[in-house]
Formats: C-alpha cells, structure tokens, sequence
C-alpha cells in the first residue's frame, strides 16, 4: 500500500530567506530553529522521512511542522509573524489558575520584609506567604506548598 503523499510546501524567497536568518541568530530557542530547518527541507522537496534521519526527529514531528507551517501559509504575515507560525500549540488541560499579574504581586510580597505585613518572623515560608496572599486578596486560595513552589522556597 503506498504511503499518503506529504503536504507540499512551497517557500517565496522571502519566506526562505527569513527562515535562513531566524536559525542563524543566536537569541532563537533551539525548537523554533529546528523546526524552521524542518520547514526549508520541506521546502527544498525533501521528504518527511528524509528530513526526520537529517535531522534526527521522529517522522511524525517532520510531518507535524510540514503541515502546520503549510496551513499557517494561507494566514497573512501582519496577522502571524514567521516565529509565531513555529510556536507551540496550546496544550491541553486546565488553564493556570494564578495569572501573570497575581503572580508579579505574589513575587513583589516575597520581596517585602514580613514585619512590614506585621509577621513574627524574619525571613517568609511558605505557609506565611500563602497566608498573607489570601489576606491581601491576591488570589482566594492558595496552599502553603504551591506558595512556595512559585518562589522557590524551601
């Protein structure tokens, strides 16, 4: 039984040009500089199980990116930038329940001396974090671990 035919991916200069420069700079995670590699040997006609022995992935992965960069094409760069056509997708489970916002406040409280929050203590645990974010409304509930898991603490 042959094997499905790959989705074909068709690069403008411009697209390989700005896929070429992406891998060459130094400030791009190692992932969206592999997949930009799997993304120009699709381009180039190579085959998914090529490109997965070049590049040492699985096959699926060189078919996965083949694909999504390929739908990604139809949307107008304004919208998605070349970067953001490699990014992740959304994973699935439960979305975080402390935001980016609560968890700056929660940082900044940990940089507070507790005697200014009226605590007995010198230095914060989690159990008097996690106590204090809940007085100060920062988030309804918190356990002392999680507290100290998003800070490190011991």
């Amino acid at each position: 039984m042959p094997s499905p035919k790959a989705t074909e991916v068709k690069l403008s200069e411009e697209e390989r040009t700005n896929l070429e420069q992406l891998i060459r700079r130094h400030n791009v995670g190692q992932q969206i500089a592999l997949r930009a590699r799997i993304v120009l040997a699709a381009g180039q006609g190579q085959t998914s199980s090529a490109i997965a022995a070049t590049l040492h992935v699985s096959i699926n992965t060189a078919q996965r990116w083949r694909n999504r960069f390929a739908k990604a094409q139809t949307i107008s760069y304004s919208d998605l930038s070349l970067e953001d056509r490699l990014q992740d997708g959304p994973r699935p489970g439960a979305p975080a329940r402390i935001t980016a916002d609560q968890r700056c406040k929660i940082e900044a409280l940990a940089c507070e001396r507790p005697e200014n929050s009226e605590r007995p203590i010198s230095q914060w645990t989690g159990r008097e974090i996690a106590d204090e974010v809940i007085k100060r409304e920062i988030v309804p509930s918190i356990s002392a671990r999680h507290a100290a898991r998003l800070l490190k603490i011991r």
